[in-house]
């Protein structure tokens, strides 16, 4: 789960143009001609490395060879070098038929022209897929895949040093837990929050939380937003965590790993995706039964803050003869009866708020179900997974201001470099 989410959620590398070519199994031939050609075909399913668990996918392969009289090959691929294999698959004679993408990547491998328009499964099956899960298939106006399954940040926290503190329930809002953790300061030994100065997918969050957004669009090009007053307001929330924490200001939540951090059993808590908790407990086995889980609280209750989704997205490839066999392959996976039973066994944010009930018993992933609608992602263009490469200049923004510059100037100064990026060839 942890390497899933993790690079499920950081996007990087760059898209070569894909010109989409026909192409089958190797026994297949001819135009897909609907029902009547299934029989005897046999259809590729790309799926990454623990997104789909082993008696999920037996079920959805026993339901579509029924429904079809087709076969169904899942091959499950690793995320190592998964962007330049997914590029190079779709310029080929023989791509899969269907794949799993990450949702922010979506938009890059649609723009290449290697994935197929799928407006007429999304009205026949989404009507009512949650918006904010949904958006990131879309490129252009149009359905180039569909949502497939999710994941955000919530609290995670330790249940005895805020006891310890006095404090009886959780927060509600932003100030109240800002409240909670400065009385953790001052009635226990233990650090608040651990927030490191360079959490950005946090801070992603916290401007969508705000409507702001990294870029803007000037004459053809996109540029940055870095300096507009959405994402300073989002800086200066951060800077009230930050405040809390003694974590180094120039370094991100993977250095040291934050949930190893918190399994020390002196931090009051931490901001982070739910199999942290499993990294935490892995360190320490006494730490689990003081674990505990909430939402994000935002400005007002019943609000939860913005949040950064991460997951991923189903999409029929452009070249594949298969199309109406693919689309029925969706169907079923996408269905209430398997997504539901996704939801379930992996703990992950289903594409539509009615199938959150199947997250039951899961603490991590009943406290993020609710801030799943207001969330969001880093601007869905192609142009953007060059921003985050190393060494990323916002980071670099948000350390400058935790360390005193104002958020106007801090922002000139990388604003430069990363107009420079988002200018680049994809």
């Amino acid at each position: 789960m942890k390497r899933k989410l993790a690079a499920a959620i950081v996007i990087a590398g760059m898209m070569v143009s894909v010109a989409a070519c026909g192409g089958n199994d190797g026994k297949d031939s001819g135009k897909d001609a609907g029902p009547e050609s299934w029989k005897g075909q046999t259809l590729t399913v790309w799926t990454m490395d623990g997104s789909a668990p082993p008696q999920w996918s037996k079920d959805v392969q026993a339901a579509f060879e029924k429904k079809t009289g087709a076969k169904l090959k899942f091959e499950i691929q690793k995320w190592d070098g998964i962007q330049q294999k997914i590029t190079t698959a779709l310029s080929e004679d023989n791509p899969p038929d269907v794949l799993e993408v990450g949702n922010t990547q979506t938009p890059a491998y649609a723009a290449t022209g290697g994935l197929a328009d799928l407006a007429d499964l999304k009205k026949e099956i989404g009507s009512d897929w949650t918006p904010s899960v949904s958006q990131s298939s879309v490129y252009e106006g149009k359905q180039y895949a569909a949502p497939w399954y999710f994941a955000n940040r919530v609290v995670i926290y330790n249940k005895a040093i805020w006891a310890k503190a006095g404090i009886k329930s959780t927060p509600k809002t932003r100030d109240e837990f800002l409240e909670d953790l400065q009385t953790i300061g001052k009635k226990t030994d233990a650090e608040p929050i651990y927030l490191p100065g360079q959490n950005w997918y946090f801070f992603d969050g916290l401007i969508i939380g705000q409507g702001g957004d990294l870029v803007k669009k000037q004459g053809d090009k996109y540029v940055s937003n870095l300096a507009d007053p959405k994402v300073t307001a989002a800086m200066e929330i951060y800077k009230k965590y930050a405040a809390l924490s003694k974590a180094p200001k120039d370094k991100d939540e993977a250095t040291p790993q934050q949930a190893t951090v918190f399994a020390k059993g002196k931090t009051g808590a931490f901001i982070g995706m739910g199999w942290e908790a499993g990294t935490a407990i892995q360190a320490n086995k006494a730490i689990e039964k003081d674990l505990g889980y909430f939402t994000i609280p935002g400005e007002s209750a019943g609000k939860p803050e913005g949040v950064f989704l991460g997951g991923s997205n189903l999409a029929v490839a452009q070249g594949s003869k298969k199309q109406s066999l693919a689309k029925e392959f969706l169907k079923i996976a996408l269905s209430d009866t398997y997504e539901g039973e996704l939801s379930k066994l992996n703990g992950v944010i289903p594409n539509k708020t009615a199938l959150q009930t199947n997250l039951g018993g899961n603490g991590a992933a009943e406290a993020a179900a609710p801030a799943a609608a207001g969330g969001g992602t880093t601007p869905l263009i192609p142009e953007w997974a060059a921003v985050e490469n190393t060494p990323n200049p916002i980071k670099s923004y948000m350390t400058a201001v935790l360390n005193g510059k104002a958020p106007e100037a801090a922002a000139k100064d990388v604003e430069s470099e990363i107009n420079k990026r988002l200018a680049q060839q994809n």
